[in-house]
This record gives structure tokens, C-alpha cells and sequence, in this order.
């Protein structure tokens, strides 16, 4: 058997108290859905609510702002007392600021396009005496100083 439930609809209104709620939610860096839940109310609900009070979308402003206020001025307190980690992180997320960073790159070895090219000659060379077969390609080609290479079959189509 079923039985009906009874359903109400809720009404979303901007009160102080849910505006709070926004609001410390927001301080403490909740967003979307999370911010939603967190202040008492269904993504849906917190959705409608800012559309049609600019209240509830100015209680999250406030609060980011408030908490960003708060940690701004704790970091920068810790800075001025000296700790260089706090003031190199206000440098860096503040400011823009990075470090300098400098490659050096020594190359005492001088490079000889004629005796790259000379190697390369003698390792073909070396590779064609040594190690290949003449059953690897079939017809005519070239070799390194310009006579023909007449490889025979050996019965591949």
C-alpha cells in the first residue's frame, strides 16, 4: 500500500539568521553547494534565494571578504615580526613577485659539421659491411658513392 506524504513547500526568505548562516559559511571558504547545505538550506533553495534577494549573494560576499581581510592581516602581522616565510608568500600572491632564477650553461666541446658528417659516412659504411643482409631489399639503389647495388631475389613478392 502507498501512502501519500505530505509535501509543503518551503518558503525561502532572506532572514537574518539564514543570512548569517550564509554568511559565516562563506567565511569559512565553503562555495556552491557546500555553502548552500551548510547555511541550512538545498542548492536549489540558496540558487532561487540569490536571484530574488541581492541579500543572500551580498552575505557571501562579506564573508569571503571578511575572513580574506582576517588572513591578510594575521600573514602580514607574522611578516612584520620577522617571519620571512609569511613575507615571501605576500611577495609571491600579493605582488606577482618571483624569484630570479639563473641557468648557466658551460659547453667546452667544440662541434665539427665535417666530422659529424665524416662519422656518419663511416657508421652507414660500417653498418652495410657488417650487419645487413643483401635479401633485406629488392631491385637497385645506390651505394654511399654513387655505383649501383644490384640485390638479388630471394623469392619474397
Amino acid at each position: 500500500m502507498f501512502e501519500s506524504l505530505p509535501y509543503e513547500p518551503r518558503e525561502i526568505v532572506a532572514t537574518e539568521s539564514r543570512l548569517q548562516r550564509i554568511y559565516d559559511a562563506a567565511a569559512l571558504g565553503l562555495k556552491g553547494d557546500s555553502l548552500a547545505l551548510a547555511a541550512g538550506m538545498l542548492p536549489s533553495e540558496y540558487r532561487r534565494l540569490c536571484q530574488m534577494d541581492p541579500m543572500a549573494e551580498m552575505a557571501e560576499l562579506k564573508g569571503r571578504a571578511d575572513s580574506e581581510l582576517k588572513t591578510s592581516k594575521t600573514l602580514h602581522k607574522a611578516a612584520e615580526e620577522g617571519d620571512a616565510k609569511a613575507a615571501l608568500e605576500i611577495l609571491k600572491h600579493s605582488h606577482g613577485w618571483t624569484a630570479k632564477q639563473e641557468v648557466t650553461v658551460d659547453v667546452y666541446q667544440r662541434i665539427s659539421i665535417t666530422q659529424a658528417l665524416a662519422d656518419a659516412k663511416s657508421r652507414v659504411i660500417e653498418g652495410i659491411a657488417h650487419g645487413a643482409t643483401t635479401d633485406l631489399q629488392i631491385g637497385r639503389r645506390a651505394n654511399l658513392d654513387g655505383d649501383l647495388v644490384v640485390v638479388g631475389s630471394s623469392g619474397r613478392s
